[in-house]
């Protein structure tokens, strides 16, 4: 789909390889990231797919004050570079402030802005600063051609390694819906194209520990379409038990089913490939 291939430690995104990006959605204990890490090795190994292991030092649009948003960057960083060190992932994280830019850039290989913030000029640029691959996620409240323009900041500073990932529209109230026409759209900008698809099922303004905050039921349905539609990239959040997990406890897939998860997405994906040629 993408016209410019963007290399990520060993990942060339952009190419014919479906890649993923895959973690829990914010650091939790230590032995919870090493758990989950040690899961994604053993099968993205097995099914031979490549992997960006992510997850957030910090998140800071949760719905509440009293809800955990994370142990914080020096904390963070320690634990996501151990996990680098001893299982060789290539790492994302989220960054919300133009300072965290270049120390989390110190250790990860790329910083993703969060939806809500894709406009915000001074972190877009700060994070393009770093050289390093930056993951501008689709704002629920911008149309996909749009994306052009955040796109273009980061382009401004002569960095091109940029991955754009569709989690899904605002759709009425507390509701995300995926219009696979955003998925053309944004690969006409020319970067490769990402699928949140974990993020697309949360229900807005209901907790994530609540069990209806989210529509898991949907996630294998929206992960063909997507697949189908053309994407280069999938990103399913993960936990060893996503009913205890201190954020999106409704919406991230138990690490136990990835596997089975990922098959019919990468049979899917040598299908689309042949028509796309």
């Amino acid at each position: 789909m993408s016209k410019f291939k963007v290399q990520v430690g060993d990942i060339t995104a952009g190419d014919d390889k479906l890649f993923l990006i895959s973690g829990p959605c914010v650091i939790e204990e230590e032995s919870t990231m090493m758990r989950t890490a040690e899961k994604i090795k053993e099968v993205t190994e097995k099914l031979d797919i490549p992997v960006i292991y992510k997850s957030s030092f910090q998140k800071d649009n949760r719905s509440s004050v009293d809800y955990y948003m994370g142990p914080g960057m020096d904390e963070g960083l320690r634990i996501l570079e151990k996990i680098k060190k001893e299982f060789g992932f290539p790492l994302l994280t989220d960054i919300h402030y133009p300072d965290q830019a270049k120390p989390a850039a110190d250790v990860v290989d790329v910083l993703q802005i969060p939806a809500y913030l894709c406009m915000q000029t001074t972190l877009v640029v700060e994070a393009a600063k770093t050289g390093k691959t930056v993951n501008l996620k689709h704002g629920q409240f911008l149309a996909p051609e749009n994306m052009a323009k955040p796109t273009a900041k980061i382009e401004s500073t002569g960095n091109k390694n940029i991955i754009l990932t569709e989690r899904g529209y605002t759709f009425g109230y507390n509701d995300l819906v995926i219009d696979p026409r955003s998925f053309y759209d944004m690969g006409k900008i020319g970067y490769p194209v990402v699928f949140d698809i974990t993020h697309a099922i949360r229900k807005y303004g209901i907790p994530s520990s609540d069990p209806s905050g989210g529509a898991r039921q949907y996630l294998p349905v929206l992960g063909r379409a997507g697949v189908a539609a053309g994407v280069d990239g999938i990103f399913v959040e993960t936990h060893p038990c996503p009913s205890d997990a201190l954020c999106d406890a409704a919406s991230q897939l138990d690490m136990d089913q990835l596997e089975e998860f990922l098959k019919p997405l990468i049979e899917l994906h040598e299908v689309e490939l042949k028509y796309r040629k």
